[in-house]
């Protein structure tokens, strides 16, 4: 038999080709269709689960589709409708390691958490108050804030910056007696979390200094209870180490999410620290009421300066891409100020490569109203959502219970 001609063969085996595209897309919405656990939220639907589900409105439509959970973790929860949501994230996205931290920046109190490990949703926060975890660029609050406190820098001091922000190297920290190169300023140093100018800014203020000024932000501090446990923060006194201590650069710089929060609620209220509270959670996890530390305050200039900063990396720095119209409605947006700050680095303890966010959503027709969030995540070799894009609809669940709007 004459074979057909080449041309005709090649579109016999496209159709082919597209025929077996459109079945594999049919079979994979025949497997998920009706699980509501498995839909992931996207710009056109960040609403999540409504407070209807949460209210046993559609229990039969959950019975229907999805095999029982336990579920007592979320109903003993200060807000039930927060902490559905943030179990449904963690069952959508599937986090090797995770702790997701939702808390009421005026009462301090903890409103919602969720916990992956072990590939399950746990069902009690043992991550909550563990400092095992590296703080990666998180630490740069601290940087910043000692270059402030110091008055040797403000945010809009230009600062040199020799090669590539993401990394760091003996020789971007020597610097020319004339030098007339690239610049960025300190704020923008966080925002963006330039390392090798963050390490500029600690070698300045010196080892000691950077420490002290932990300090005041709960590093090296032996909580009540051990809760939460000491993070830890020891930059030696000179040399290439503070480099890497000051930038993030290092696994021996340790935080755990409660004191996150804290840091983050103290810089938003201008507050000396405390570490966030709950009725809600069994004793060992976190404080069961508030109590404020006699911590030395900052300056106002310093919380102004760090409050901006955290204002930027949203706004045009490493949170800009995800907290945007992506994930939270333009109504929102138009209604919150969000700051925060990012973080990334490989961790053992559980091992994976870290992805933090700490940061506030706060309504600016009433600042009193507003809210914490920290995302901490630690990948294997699948990556799950970046902890921005986690952090924006947490922020956009809460806007739509929290904000009021005139009719």
């Amino acid at each position: 038999m004459k074979p057909l001609p080449r041309q005709i063969r090649i579109i016999n085996r496209a159709i082919l080709i597209l025929l077996g595209i459109l079945l594999l897309v049919q079979c994979g919405r025949c497997a998920f269709a009706g699980d509501p656990d498995e839909n992931i939220p996207g710009e056109k639907s960040t609403e999540g689960i409504t407070s209807a589900d949460s209210s046993g409105q559609n229990s039969a439509k959950y019975a229907l589709s999805s095999p029982a959970i336990d579920d007592s973790h979320i109903k003993s929860q200060k807000d039930t409708v927060l902490a559905q949501k943030i179990h449904g994230l963690l069952k959508t996205y599937k986090p090797d390691n995770a702790l997701f931290l939702m808390v009421d920046a005026k009462t301090n109190e903890i409103l919602a958490w969720g916990e992956r490990k072990d590939s399950a949703v746990q069902s009690v926060p043992s991550y909550l108050a563990r400092s095992t975890f590296p703080a990666a660029s998180l630490i740069k609050t601290v940087t910043l804030a000692a270059a402030l406190e110091s008055r040797k820098y403000a945010l809009h001091t230009e600062v040199p910056l020799i090669g590539k922000s993401t990394t760091l190297y003996k020789r971007q920290l020597k610097i020319p007696e004339k030098y007339n190169g690239n610049t960025i300023s300190a704020m923008d140093t966080y925002a963006k979390s330039c390392n090798p100018t963050a390490a500029i800014l600690g070698l300045s203020v010196g080892g000691d200094y950077l420490k002290k000024t932990g300090e005041k932000l709960g590093y090296n501090t032996a909580f009540p209870e051990n809760i939460p446990e000491t993070s830890a923060f020891n930059p030696p006194d000179t040399g290439f180490g503070l480099a890497e201590a000051a930038s993030g650069f290092t696994q021996e710089t340790t935080l755990s999410p409660l004191l996150a929060a804290a840091i983050t609620r103290s810089i938003l209220l201008k507050k000396s620290l405390e570490i966030p509270w709950s009725q809600h959670l069994p004793t060992g996890f976190a404080p069961s009421g508030a109590n404020p530390l006699e911590a030395p305050l900052f300056s106002q200039n310093t919380y102004y300066g760090l409050k901006t900063a955290m204002l930027q990396t949203v706004k045009s720095g490493t949170g800009r891409k995800n907290i945007s119209k992506r994930h939270i409605s333009k109504r929102y947006l138009n209604r919150l100020n969000i700051g925060g700050k990012t973080g990334s680095k490989d961790g053992d303890d559980p091992p994976g490569r870290y992805d933090w966010f700490a940061g506030f959503a706060e309504d600016n027709q009433n600042p009193e109203n507003a809210v914490i969030v920290v995302v901490m995540q630690a990948h294997g070799e699948m990556r799950s959502q970046p902890a921005t894009q986690v952090a924006a609809l947490l922020i956009q669940y809460w806007a739509k219970e929290y904000l009021s709007f005139a009719q």
